[in-house]
């Protein structure tokens, strides 16, 4: 007799609604479930046979793919984007779960990719084991250190990024103080004589209080700012994957760890056009019969790395002469915004990818975070 089950979850902050179908798809029971481990835990022990579950991608996935992956056979973390089937009909957290459930055992998701798991998590436990496993809550421990190491690396990325992004819309912020007193100095303006005329200033009450936080903030930010990018540069020191990402045309240490990251198993893509895909960096296709349309990129995939190949693009551009022709053929025809896409969907394509291949062919994670490198005298 087959014993599997298919099990699709509509998460939420508070519960999760649970939907659980049979080996023939008949709808076998209903529940919700308070979004603990322990009580998670403790519903999955109560199953019997083989499990398959399925979630979709938000701001509990990563968590609940941790919590979950140890104790089941199959687990796919599905993109909302690409699940039409639950816009149809009626709506509701019962109804979705049990349509989640039903798309798994039809096999018609489309999956999330959530990173390889380590020889740490190879082995799965067996159902004897399982009810002692859930009571310890702690399913870390069968995650591997690298696949946590890789994740916990992606969390810088990201702060750096961020942090970024609030001293730019600081800066941008002082530059509109400084125009409305007539100081057009753009880039001058953060050198220090821009910065004593800044301050120089007579302003109202308000407009100077203004001036004085964001200079404050600002200033509060660089070293944070400087802090997170040599530790970027530290860890793509001890990558020899982003080193040799690193020597193609306008990729610095925060693209290339970026790249290594995100991408992981790079045996997952056959061509570079695929790179660009995942990354949503190719126009939308609209065609029917003779008529061919293409549109605005996708956009969809990691958005930093997609904001990351544009930067390095822009940077090959400018120092190299071959890089610089065709970006000008391109501006001529289709505008500067379509070629610096179109260059940056160039430089994580075909050459990035061909060279992290090249250093990840085995079945080992692309980034090893236990690699020194020896010390350069």
């Amino acid at each position: 007799m087959n014993s599997e089950k298919y099990i699709g979850l509509d998460v939420h902050q508070a519960t999760i609604s649970v939907a659980v179908l049979d080996s023939t798809g008949k709808l076998v029971m209903e529940s919700i479930l308070e979004t603990k481990a322990a009580i998670i835990l403790e519903f999955f022990a109560g199953l019997r046979g083989t499990l398959s579950a399925t979630f979709e991608e938000g701001t509990w996935a990563a968590w609940l793919y941790d919590l979950l992956k140890p104790h089941v056979v199959k687990l796919v973390v599905c993109n909302p984007r690409k699940n039409a089937l639950l816009k149809d009909g009626n709506k509701s957290d019962r109804i979705d779960a049990h349509k989640l459930a039903e798309l798994l055992y039809l096999n018609k998701l489309c999956s999330v990719y959530h990173g390889e798991t380590s020889s740490a998590m190879a082995e799965q436990p067996s159902r004897a084991s399982l009810s002692r496993i859930h009571r310890t809550v702690d399913a870390v421990t069968w995650l591997g250190p690298i696949h946590l190491a890789c994740r916990d690396l992606r969390q810088l990325l990201w702060h750096r990024h961020r942090m970024v992004q609030a001293r730019t819309r600081l800066m941008n912020q002082l530059q509109a103080v400084a125009l409305n007193e007539g100081l057009r100095c753009k880039k001058r303006l953060w050198r220090e004589q821009g910065r004593e005329q800044l301050e120089s200033f007579r302003l109202a009450p308000w407009a100077s209080r203004r001036r004085h936080d964001l200079l404050e903030l600002l200033d509060r930010l660089n070293p944070t700012i400087t802090e997170l990018s040599q530790a970027v540069e530290q860890e793509a020191e001890k990558c020899p994957e982003a080193q040799r990402l690193m020597t193609h045309p306008g990729v610095g240490p925060l693209t290339a760890l970026a790249f290594v990251l995100i991408i992981g198993q790079p045996e997952r893509f056959q061509c570079g056009k695929q790179i660009a895909s995942y990354l949503g960096l190719v126009p939308l296709e609209d065609s029917s019969g003779n008529r061919r349309r293409l549109g605005h990129i996708t956009k969809q995939g990691n958005s930093l790395l997609r904001f990351l190949l544009v930067e390095a693009a822009q940077v090959a551009v400018r120092s190299l002469p071959e890089w610089r022709s065709k970006y000008v053929h391109l501006t001529m025809r289709r505008g500067r915004k379509i070629a610096k896409v179109a260059i940056g969907a160039k430089t994580g394509g075909s050459p990035l990818l061909d060279d992290a291949q090249g250093m990840g062919g085995d079945s080992r994670p692309l980034i090893d975070v236990h690699h020194r490198p020896e010390s350069r005298r």
